[in-house]
């Protein structure tokens, strides 16, 4: 039985071992939310039956309208809680700072660890850090208002690490282990500093330049509805893209045009959907803009019903309780950042032209960047 657990709780930590001394399957959600995006979630784990050997459910990439959850053995994350406290040198004894919010895989992942025997979480500032788990965003703001001096040790994932924020932790005298994975996948591959080498215990295969892995710590699947995870026997893949150079990962997007934006994958997809869904809106086009430290940002392409003309804006034009609904819609990562507003480019068939819609839309907001 999966039953859904308030993030924000003060007692969070002892309220996971509960249930799992239970046999109870947590999902941890975010308080942040909307009434709408937790009603989603009470509705999709509603009377939902998991396979006897789940013990975690967590949630990832989804808007609040369609959320993909992510089911979990207790030994697809154990199994890598050795191999973790190496990279990161700590123990039983040590602290770790755990910025994402427990909702993220990230987190609950350095949780599941911490009832295990691994580092317990830091204080609400944490001052008492020994070490570090989070995205490079996360590193790099805890460097900005001052990292504890007791801190020594940093686990970087869900997004590239910046050379040069690697070097500032360093010289901080922080050690920065970075890492690739997928809240599907878990650990895949590591990077001390030399490029992606695979994480211990993990097997890597490029089939038509795309990244399958094969190991222990592979998820179970998805309750409802499903996501990018495929399976070819013990291997599987979400569909990112890369290369094999000299037993180095080199990774070169994703196959499905899933924005990499801070701490989370957004599928434009799914995004998408919501924003049709917003009464006004006739069509949508979501991709992700380059931008230094997060990634990408969200934009959307949107035509609106009952606007005339051919031509699109920037901005300006897109109606508050647009904005207002995407925002009660979606959760704060897969909300769009830039907007643009006018008639989409279609194919002769009549859907949008995506390519065509995100570089049109991309030209107008660097133009709008340029002229202010």
């Amino acid at each position: 039985m999966i039953t859904v657990v308030d993030g924000g709780r003060p007692d969070l930590l002892a309220r996971l071992a509960e249930l799992r001394t239970a046999g109870a399957v947590p999902l941890v959600t975010e308080p942040r939310w909307s009434a709408e995006q937790s009603a989603a979630v009470e509705r999709a784990v509603e009377g939902a039956e998991v396979p006897d050997d789940t013990a975690w459910a967590a949630l990832t990439s989804g808007s609040s309208g369609a959320p993909r959850i992510v089911l979990r053995t207790a030994d697809s994350w154990a199994r890598s809680f050795a191999a973790v406290a190496t990279l990161l040198g700590a123990g039983p004894d040590d602290v770790i700072a755990l910025p994402a919010p427990p909702a993220a895989s990230i987190t609950l992942f350095s949780l599941a660890h911490a009832l295990a025997g691994g580092p317990r979480p830091a204080r609400a500032d944490l001052s008492d850090a020994t070490c570090f788990h989070g995205t490079p965003e996360a590193l790099r703001a805890l460097l900005e208002r001052g990292a504890p001096e007791s801190l020594r040790a940093a686990l970087v994932g869900g997004s590239a690490l910046d050379p040069g924020l690697r070097a500032r932790a360093e010289a901080a005298g922080i050690r920065v282990v970075s890492y690739y994975g997928a809240a599907e996948l878990s650990f895949v591959a590591v990077d001390h500093g030399d490029g992606l080498r695979a994480f211990p215990g993990v097997d890597i295969e490029v089939r038509g330049g795309e990244v399958w892995v094969r190991s222990a710590f592979l998820a179970s699947g998805y309750l409802g509805a499903g996501g990018p995870l495929r399976r070819d026997g013990a291997w599987a893949s979400v569909g990112d893209r890369g290369e094999l150079r000299d037993g180095r990962l080199v990774l070169c997007g994703r196959a499905d045009d899933a924005i990499l934006t801070a701490s989370a994958t957004v599928i434009p997809d799914e995004v998408e959907r919501a924003l049709r869904s917003i009464p006004g809106v006739r069509d949508a086009v979501v991709f992700g803009m380059p931008r230094p430290r997060v990634g990408a940002l969200v934009a959307a392409f949107v035509e609106l019903d009952g606007v005339p003309g051919q031509g699109a804006s920037v901005g300006g034009a897109v109606p508050e309780p647009v904005r207002e609904a995407a925002a009660r819609l979606l959760g704060p990562a897969h909300r769009p950042r830039r907007w643009v507003v006018g008639t989409l480019p279609r194919t002769s068939s009549g859907k949008p032209a995506r390519a065509d819609a995100a570089r049109l839309a991309t030209e107008l907001l660097e133009r709008a960047t340029r002229d202010d």
